[in-house]
């Protein structure tokens, strides 16, 4: 009874923070718009650089009360992170069921804890391949190794969020989102400054891998030592499955099988059925898998879905953990527990980010902000570091990368080449900046989710879960890596090493 009332305070706590966000950003809406509060957003426009002014909406009109009321429920129908995650626990939830991952993790019980914590930020940190999917599938599969391996899972949820964050502007190997944001620093630079300049995917392939290398081991003594021991007590596994070597063998077939049959039609040739899941309209291959029409990208998240699906039921039926369809069923719901804050949470946030975005709020502090930025007359490091703090304070706005990029890259791109500066290292500098800022807002959505996760395996009536409690726990790691990302950017570029082959931090 005690345990149900601390999850509803906890419950009331974390909506009330975005309601008040909510209230705060409706406020905000009636001032700016009766102070005449306005920016111009600089866009490419057929080849040329145009102006538009933007102006704050308010939300106490009557097209702002329509919006709120009228569009609440397509608002959530269409928070496209929320029907992400569904489709990602009912995977994870019927390998867990069967008892497949906890035969799958057993060889992990043997490693020391020190290497379970740097396992969880290196696979994290080159996630990023698969951009904000790596946020639906590795926070609450964390949580769940975790909890087999006797740990709190609310630690390795933390991990797991700090890691992606802080690491989504680098990564081992670039993706589909460097390759968005190569497009809008192409066309940025060609415009106004280079009408020979050309984006390559691999041009900051060294500096990407060093900082991935280097971050994890800062990432790792952060976490060490603000965040392992503020969890000291081990999580208690008390399901008792049967194991089969026999069905963990099959399971494994089962999932190899699968992942063969979509890399086949994944694969840009010239066979039957091949690459069928591909967006055939682009030239790029990475654009091709990961294209706005392409159905690999559309359905990674149910492929992965699959697969797990398939080889938990294969290790569920042999090993007798799952003896009908019954509990199958009941199985793909497993993770869904404890979970009813989640969708309290996803329900309010569509609202938030939707609200912010309908009052163009972001779009005009955004917009004076890279005004304010390029009359500042700066060169060199001090450029570098105020178009960093310049974006941590966007982020705060607009957490989403793409739309921050095209608002900024058509000034910043051509102010940071006329200070010499090269066109990719600015992109680089601006994917970092960005992850510092995701982590500082309150209104990223995994964010609220990583809370959510949070409180589904908070087993400690005094230890409350809220918006403002979660991030002063994960303060002292964020400024960390912070303060290593502002140190890392001004040495090499200082230095000026190359950061991809044949490409330097200045033209």
């Amino acid at each position: 009874m005690k345990r149900n009332k601390k999850k509803k305070e906890n419950l009331r706590g974390a909506v009330s923070s975005i309601l008040f966000l909510i209230i705060l950003i409706s406020i905000l809406s009636f001032i700016l718009n009766a102070i005449g509060f306005q920016g111009y957003k600089t866009s490419i426009v057929n080849g040329v650089l145009a102006d538009t002014l933007v102006k704050v909406r308010n939300v106490f009109s009557v097209e702002g009360i329509r919006f709120v009321i009228g569009d609440a429920i397509t608002n959530f129908m269409n928070f496209e992170p929320l029907v992400l995650l569904i489709i990602s626990l009912i995977g994870i939830g019927i390998c867990e069921k069967s008892g497949f991952l906890n035969i799958l993790l057993a060889p992990l019980k043997k490693f020391k804890f020190g290497i379970i914590v740097y396992l969880t930020i290196i696979i994290s940190l080159i996630s990023s391949i698969i951009g904000d999917y790596s946020y639906v599938f590795l926070i609450p599969l964390t949580a769940v190794v975790y909890k087999y391996l006797n740990r709190n899972p609310m630690l390795g949820i933390m991990i797991s969020f700090l890691s992606i964050t802080l690491g989504y502007g680098t990564g081992l190997i670039f993706n589909y989102g460097d390759y968005n944001l190569g497009l809008l620093t192409e066309a940025a630079a060609v415009v106004d400054v280079d009408p020979a300049f050309s984006y390559n995917l691999t041009s900051t392939t060294y500096i990407m891998v060093a900082s991935t290398l280097i971050l994890s081991f800062i990432l790792y003594i952060a976490v060490t030592r603000f965040l392992v021991l503020k969890f000291p007590i081990k999580s208690k596994n008390d399901e008792e499955l049967n194991e089969t070597k026999k069905g963990f063998a099959l399971a494994m077939l089962a999932g190899i099988i699968s992942t063969c049959l979509v890399i086949y039609m994944i694969i840009d040739v010239d066979l039957p059925f091949a690459g069928i899941l591909l967006d055939k309209s682009n030239d790029v291959y990475v654009a091709k898998l990961f294209g706005e029409n392409s159905p690999f990208r559309e359905g990674i998240v149910v492929i992965i879905s699959l697969i797990m699906m398939i080889s938990g039921f294969v290790y569920g039926k042999i090993s007798g953990n799952i003896k009908n369809s019954s509990e199958y069923s009941l199985g793909l719901s497993k993770n869904f527990e404890n979970l009813g804050l989640l969708f309290v949470l996803m329900f309010f946030m569509s609202q938030l980010v939707s609200l912010l975005d309908w009052t163009n709020i972001g779009v005009v502090v955004a917009s004076n902000l890279i005004s304010f930025m390029s009359n500042l007359q700066f060169s060199g490091i001090l450029l570098i570091i105020t178009f960093i703090l310049v974006i941590i304070v966007m982020s705060l706005f607009i957490p989403d990368t793409y739309t921050k990029w095209e608002l900024s890259s058509p000034v910043v791109v051509p102010l940071f080449m006329r200070a010499n500066i090269a066109p990719q290292f600015t992109q680089f500098v601006f994917a970092i900046a960005d992850s510092i800022g995701k982590a500082f807002s309150p209104i990223f959505i995994y964010f609220i989710v990583t809370i959510a996760f949070l409180q589904k395996y908070n087993t400690d009536d005094k230890k409350q879960i809220s918006i403002f409690n979660t991030f002063k726990l994960m303060l002292p790691v964020i400024l960390i890596v912070t303060l290593f990302w502002l140190v890392f950017i001004s040495l090499w570029f200082l230095i000026g090493f190359p950061i991809g082959l044949g490409v330097f931090t200045t033209l």
